[in-house]
């Protein structure tokens, strides 16, 4: 049981730093000022779970390799994650997503803002560095099933701070250097898998 609260705590506090100032939230924050919060958030924490599923069960099929090939495959992935964000943090100019909160939320129907929301944000999640990293924690503690729930409880956190907070969140964190300091953190990861393949 402890391990298994590990890996959840552990792809929780994760994919949280992560996500925070990524552009699922950028995206999400959009979507709010169009949107009514509570079809945004259904939808996106669908995307959201369909897309921590199928990171989990990769990192699941990781486990039944050996050892060696686990841990290179780790490596590699958390390097890619690193390089997304590492390559996001430090790119010039300033946020690509400006704020719409002017016109306030569209009276559309809840089906069809929820549908939205969740192409946008399933959209927006394939090859992101948390799925990179649900794959990679799936595999290194070998519960599938608790790193995709304690991923997909961090990323619907993060919208639910996105649809609650809206668009003031922004000028109060500096995303840029949050990714700078969670890129890092991958690509320690990164060097201590790959440090485990070589002893």
């Amino acid at each position: 049981m402890g391990s298994t609260m590990l890996a959840l705590v552990t792809a929780f506090g994760l994919v949280f730093v992560v996500e925070l100032p990524d552009k699922t939230m950028i995206a999400t924050l959009i979507l709010t000022t169009r949107y009514r919060g509570l079809p945004v958030f259904a939808g996106v924490s669908a995307a959201f779970a369909i897309q921590c599923v199928l990171a989990a069960a990769f990192g699941g099929v990781l486990t039944l390799l050996p050892d060696g090939v686990v841990a290179t495959v780790v490596a590699v992935l958390f390097g890619l994650g690193a390089v997304l964000l590492l390559r996001e943090g430090f790119a010039g100019g300033t946020d690509e997503e400006d704020d719409d909160a002017a016109s306030g939320p569209a009276a559309v129907p809840f089906l069809r803002a929820a549908l939205t929301s969740f192409g946008v944000l399933f959209a927006a999640e394939w090859g992101d560095a948390s799925q990179f990293a649900t794959a990679a924690l799936s595999a290194r503690f070998g519960a599938p099933v608790w790193v995709g729930l304690g991923s997909w409880l961090a990323l619907t956190a993060v919208a639910g701070i996105a649809v609650l907070v809206g668009a003031k969140i922004r000028g109060r964190i500096r995303p840029r250097l949050v990714q700078r300091v969670a890129g890092f953190v991958f690509a320690g990861f990164a060097l201590f898998a790959a440090g485990s393949v070589i002893v």
